[in-house]
């Protein structure tokens, strides 16, 4: 029988790509994991597992900026990467708005199928890196 014995694991990636730019791509963020010592299986803790947004931070800044706009929120109001548009009190002609807003400031097109899955700032922003980034490549 095998055991491990660990108070933390810390997963990192071993490398990070360059973008034509020559400056650093999106990159994972550490993950650290809680691991109680006389268990036999790593207990994840809410307050210790974050995951972290995949898009550019200033794809996220836009698009925070943008859904502020189209919702008419306050300055006050607070939006992160998982805010949810419903949470802010958006309905579906909202989040047309919203999708609609991104598509003209990015100059993309983004197809209904996926437009109808954005439901998150951060799931609007990395699928807006996702296709600016494949209509760089050629994509479109």
């Amino acid at each position: 029988m095998a055991a491990v014995s660990a108070t933390c694991l810390r997963f990192q990636p071993l490398f990070s790509q360059s973008n034509k730019s020559g400056q650093a791509a999106a990159s994972l963020k550490p993950l650290s994991v809680g691991w109680a010592k006389n268990t036999g299986f790593p207990s994840l803790k809410a307050s210790r597992f974050r995951v972290s947004c995949a898009a550019k931070p200033e794809t996220v800044d836009k698009v925070i900026e943008i859904v502020r706009k189209q919702l008419a929120l306050t300055p006050e109001t607070e939006l992160t990467n998982e805010s949810k548009f419903a949470a802010l009190g958006a309905d579906s002609l909202d989040t047309v708005e919203i999708v609609m807003a991104l598509e003209e400031e990015f100059d993309i097109n983004v197809e209904e199928e996926s437009s109808q899955n954005i439901t998150t700032v951060r799931e609007a922003a990395d699928m807006i890196d996702k296709l600016v980034q494949e209509k760089a490549g050629g994509g479109s």
